[in-house]
């Protein structure tokens, strides 16, 4: 299937696929709002055979044919660590003095 793979510039990592390239008006109208404002990535055709780094293809595919588009979020580590501030000490140093 080909399909179109565009970015996110208000939302890092995050990246919309759809089935017919520059078909916005599919989308739903909260989506559209939280991607912002898109980039054109890539053209890419999408088999089962072929292997991608971040989604399952079979789930790209069946969204894809299902509802025309399939939106890609940041892994879960990525969010993890925007969201959580690296420690800087152990609590366990705080008891040892």
């Amino acid at each position: 299937m080909q399909c179109f793979v565009y970015a996110s510039l208000s939302k890092a990592d995050t990246y919309l696929w759809l089935a017919e390239r520059d078909a916005f008006g599919i989308l739903p109208e909260p989506l559209t709002l939280m991607l912002g404002e898109l980039r054109f990535v890539m053209e890419v055709q999408l088999t089962l055979e072929r292997k991608l780094p971040v989604e399952d293809t079979r789930q790209v595919l069946e969204h894809l044919r299902a509802q025309g588009w399939h939106l890609q979020l940041p892994p879960q580590e990525t969010l993890a660590a925007a969201n959580h501030p690296a420690y800087t000490h152990s609590p366990r140093n705080d008891r040892e003095e």
